[in-house]
């Protein structure tokens, strides 16, 4: 006998949590916190655009994942007081959803591509002319007897995301204005974001239970975000408005994430390079075959932080596991 359950979610519960999560996110370049060098550039770009009443250059923003590339692409459309469609790369399928999404924007709107380096090779190349000169070709009829046609578009902004600026051919990195690397953020600046992200989900923190999410956040506002809702719903439970040393503590034992920050997965990769493979050095498609994760998840999501924090090195051979690693997990070195 088959039972099928099914879970219905309550949709106004599902609502309230995407509007918590869309208020966390800054609205302007006074509440964004951190990158001051590239707010610095950004609002000088916005301002010389504004006083010559055209479109801002197209923008490229690179660095890892939840470091605010999508935040700040919604700051500059509400500093230009203009629209922003948002898609992604791989959603870009072909040159007609390309065409559709242009066609429907308007004079100085932004167009945020997420994910730009994973665009279809097609779809790239009739992106260039709508970059520079603001016009779609598109071919109409097949054989001898098509014929292209040339549409103009609406001047305006495009703003690509991407975690791997190597990735991003030469002639489209090429056409933009303006590029920018987010960078890992400071531990005060992590702090900041945690306290204010605490007055808008109505939890107090105090100093000690700041800094201990702060240690773990691996340095990205994105995840400090998603720790500090787990605490609070920890915290709630044990009928405390208060997350302070020993309530982030046991919220964060109970979440599985050590004082660096790292969560089951990344210590998984340590410890099997250290019990597989002696240490290293171990390529990388060994690493994703034994660890059952894709050669790009951990290449772009846990070796970077596992490098800049001291325990994974890479070396001509492959990975290997730093002393420092072994210690953290209580190895012998």
């Amino acid at each position: 006998m088959i039972y099928i359950i099914m879970v219905i979610t309550n949709s106004k519960e599902q609502e309230e949590d995407k509007k918590i999560d869309s208020t966390l996110r800054p609205q302007s370049f006074n509440e964004y916190i951190g990158q001051e060098r590239i707010k610095k550039n950004l609002h000088i770009l916005l301002s010389a655009a504004k006083k010559r009443n055209e479109p801002v250059e197209h923008i490229l923003l690179y660095g890892p994942a939840g470091l605010g590339k999508t935040t700040l692409s919604n700051i500059i459309a509400k500093e230009m007081n203009v629209g922003i469609k948002i898609t992604s790369g791989p959603a870009i399928e072909r040159v007609g959803d390309l065409g559709s999404i242009l066609t429907n924007l308007n004079d100085g709107d932004v167009l945020f591509i997420d994910e730009i380096h994973r665009l279809n090779k097609l779809v790239e190349e009739i992106l260039y002319p709508a970059m520079e000169d603001y016009k779609l070709d598109i071919i109409v009829g097949k054989g001898p007897s098509a014929r292209t046609l040339q549409l103009d578009l609406p001047h305006f902004t495009l703003i690509g995301a991407t975690t791997r600026l190597g990735s991003i051919s030469n002639p489209l990195r090429d056409r933009f204005g303006a590029i920018h690397k987010l960078n890992f953020y400071e531990t005060g600046e992590i702090q900041s974001i945690i306290k204010r992200s605490s007055k808008i989900l109505n939890i107090s923190v105090n100093e000690e239970g700041c800094k201990n999410i702060s240690a773990c956040s691996r340095q990205t506002p994105r995840v400090a975000n998603r720790i500090l809702k787990r605490v609070r719903d920890f915290a709630q439970m044990e009928n405390t408005d208060i997350i302070d040393k020993e309530i982030s503590q046991q919220a964060l034992r109970m979440i599985d994430i050590d004082e660096l920050g790292l969560e089951p997965a990344d210590r998984d990769i340590i410890r099997i390079i250290i019990e597989n493979f002696k240490g290293g050095p171990v390529g990388i498609q060994t690493i994703a075959a034994a660890t059952h994760e894709e050669v790009q998840t951990i290449e772009d999501v846990y070796e970077p932080f596992l490098i800049q924090c001291g325990l994974l090195a890479r070396t001509p051979r492959g990975r290997i596991v730093t002393e420092k690693g072994y210690l953290h997990l209580g190895y012998a070195y």
